[in-house]
């Protein structure tokens, strides 16, 4: 019987893909703990940076033990599972795809094994830019291995800091990690350490947190409190640090060039997250009341759109004076792939996420505030279903500035053409979804919303500026390993193995 994959999507309409978000690291090493529970509970925590699959790496001393599976932490994971993860140490993901299918191949920590017969599993967030690099130097290292193929960046990573048994996996990371181009923060273990890294740019983020008997490193800060450990402070760019009996050590594998993305503070990270020592939710309330001194309306009622919508809604409803309310009911347990609606259910469209409070709503000119606008197909929609439901005015109001560029470091928005502010200006826009009027806040104003430095924020979706570059050939993308298995527009390759590894769990 085939399991239903739990996926969920922030989309109000299945047929329109917003920005998908990161995937979420977590790793703690704590002798004594029950440590696959704290990785659950963290990776639980980080369960909104993706959805389609999650697993735990952990080790005893003596071997490294993997489980993964596609579906959402609290589907992968039962009691039993749980108690079968036994050690001092784990690593765990929740995955959203950003290289490679969305495969049980591809759900992480990989695994790979090395000829000394040791272990290395390896958890990612973010993206690489120079994956057929990275590709072709697997290939001449001959360190291919049978099994299921994954075609993902990490995999990658992985099997070349398993390629040599002569060097430590400190000493391969040291190596093999200034190669890198692109975004990573990794988690990433043998059998008694615990290593994290991040990228000389800083792009993703990666905190490091000290439980009572012993430490842990996640994604986001709202991962250490679930389980109760203290913030220390961010793992630097460039930094790599390791832990084991010996205590925390830290080494630089490149000098930092800070570059932290900006999305994360309008969408990805979770409110009660703390970024570079600013508060998401106080960051995306600010953004909201500066929206509203720079594009101010009349209006009756100020509404978000649920939940991304929503501080950013208080901060407008706040700086304008005008009243807050909750206009649209949201069903927070609609996933991508639920059952088949039939074509009458299916018309319906965003009313399988959202409904409107049609009293809160009958009579009224209403700003509606969002988080961005992808192709546009959602917003139209909504504007639709407020008009039906009684609004005399629907004026939309974005708490980002338009999306014109595709982010390559970790979040997979739509492909540039279909980007609906890549082709139409803002009365284009408007026009297109059916508001009565549409305003964006600028980037000035978002950039100071976060009080960070313009110079350590990648801003590359909303002003095209790649910090780091990309690949002159067409080398770049989601499918870009399943593209060189094809052999299309290149010699094939062979690409890495998925392989078991001593002691790892199969496929339940």
């Amino acid at each position: 019987m085939l399991r239903g994959d739990g996926k969920l999507t922030h989309e109000l309409d299945p047929s329109d893909t917003g920005p998908q978000d990161a995937c979420g690291v977590f790793g703690v090493w704590a002798p004594g703990e029950d440590v696959a529970k704290l990785t659950y509970y963290g990776l639980y925590a980080l369960q909104h940076r993706g959805q389609e699959a999650a697993g735990i790496a952990v080790s005893a001393g003596t071997g490294v033990v993997v489980y993964k599976e596609l579906g959402l932490v609290s589907q992968v994971f039962d009691e039993s599972t749980l108690a079968s993860l036994q050690g001092h140490l784990a690593i765990g993901h929740a995955r959203y795809s950003t290289t490679g299918g969305s495969t049980w191949e591809n759900a992480q920590p990989t695994l790979r094994s090395t000829s000394a017969g040791t272990s290395v599993a390896l958890a990612h967030n973010g993206n690489l830019v120079n994956t057929g690099e990275l590709a072709r130097k697997v290939a001449a290292t001959g360190i291919g291995a049978q099994g299921p193929v994954s075609t993902n960046d990490t995999s990658l990573v992985t099997s070349l800091l398993a390629s040599d048994p002569d060097r430590s996996l400190e000493q391969a990371a040291l190596e093999v990690l200034p190669t890198l181009r692109g975004a990573f923060s990794f988690v990433f273990m043998d059998e008694h350490t615990l290593y994290a890294a991040r990228d000389p740019q800083g792009v993703r983020p990666l905190v490091l947190g000290r439980l009572e008997s012993g430490w842990v490193v996640a994604s986001e800060t709202a991962a250490l409190d679930i389980v109760g450990a203290s913030m220390v402070r961010e793992v630097e760019p460039g930094e790599l640090i390791a832990i084991d009996e010996g205590g925390l050590r830290s080494e630089r594998f490149a000098m930092p060039e800070p570059k932290g993305c900006i999305f994360e503070y309008v969408y990805l990270a979770r409110p009660d997250t703390t970024i570079a020592g600013r508060g998401v939710h106080a960051t995306r309330v600010e953004i909201g009341r500066r929206l509203a001194a720079q594009n101010p309306v009349d209006a009756d009622l100020v509404i978000p759109v649920p939940e991304s919508g929503t501080p950013a809604a208080v901060g407008y409803a706040q700086a304008s004076g005008i009243p807050y309310g909750l206009g649209l009911v949201k069903n927070s347990y609609v996933g991508r792939t639920f059952i088949q609606p039939s074509q009458t259910i299916r018309q319906l469209g965003i009313r399988l996420k959202l409904n409107p409070l049609r009293d809160v709503i009958r009579g009224k000119r209403l700003v509606v505030v969002d988080d961005s606008i992808v192709r546009g197909n959602t917003q139209r929609a909504l504007v639709r279903m407020l008009r039906e439901a009684g609004a005399v005015e629907v004026h939309v109001r974005i708490s980002s500035p338009p999306v014109k560029w595709p982010c390559f470091y970790g979040i997979d928005f739509a492909s540039k053409a279909e980007l609906i502010a890549n082709g139409l200006d803002t009365e284009g826009i408007r026009a297109a979804i059916g508001a009565d009027s549409l305003s964006y806040v600028s980037l000035d104003e978002l950039v100071a919303a976060t009080e960070q430095p313009r110079k350590r924020l990648c801003m590359a979706c909303f002003d095209g500026k790649y910090p780091i570059p990309l690949p002159a050939d067409d080398m770049i993308g989601k499918h870009v390993l399943e593209g060189i298995e094809r052999g299309v527009g290149h010699e094939p390759l062979p690409l890495v193995a998925s392989p078991g590894g001593a002691g790892a769990l199969s496929r339940p």
